[in-house]
């Protein structure tokens, strides 16, 4: 039987995925040319921290990748479901409380409800953190039905 528990997958590990599809384009944009990307006021400094936050990035989409495939019980994999969603949670405040440093219009529409890059931005990390906060839910009981099996 714990077997045919550890063989389980939840398809909300799509969540890895997702964590993947959001955050590579800024990690190699910000690798290869990080002047190229469309903030505002970039200068010496702020191209180094850029570089090294895609360097974490990338990072992240590396162990988000490897642990995809991983059983939902596992330690590793949960604690980076944690860290994924403490970071996907603070990036989302941090980008609903910024000033506008995107200097793109989604439209006058748009613009007359406030929508601006930065609240999509924050939306979206907004939403993957909610994503690896249901995950985490809902393989509790897996992670809990094989710690007794063992």
């Amino acid at each position: 039987m714990s077997q045919d528990l550890a063989a389980m997958r939840s398809p909300l590990s799509a969540v890895f995925l997702l964590h993947i599809a959001v955050e590579i384009p800024i990690a190699i944009q910000g690798l290869w040319s990080p002047a190229a990307l469309p903030f505002l006021e970039l200068n010496n400094t702020t191209l180094v921290m850029l570089k090294l936050y895609a360097a974490l990035s990338l990072g992240s989409c590396v162990l988000a990748l490897l642990c995809h495939s991983l059983a939902e019980f596992l330690p590793g994999k949960r604690a980076a479901a944690i860290g994924l969603t403490v970071y996907h949670c603070v990036a989302s405040t941090i980008l609903f409380q910024a000033p506008r440093f995107i200097p793109f219009s989604l439209g006058d529409l748009a613009e007359s409800f406030k929508i601006t890059p930065e609240l999509v931005w924050g939306t979206i990390h907004g939403v993957l953190s909610l994503g690896f906060v249901f995950w985490w839910q809902s393989t509790v009981g897996l992670t809990a039905a094989v710690r007794k099996t063992q």
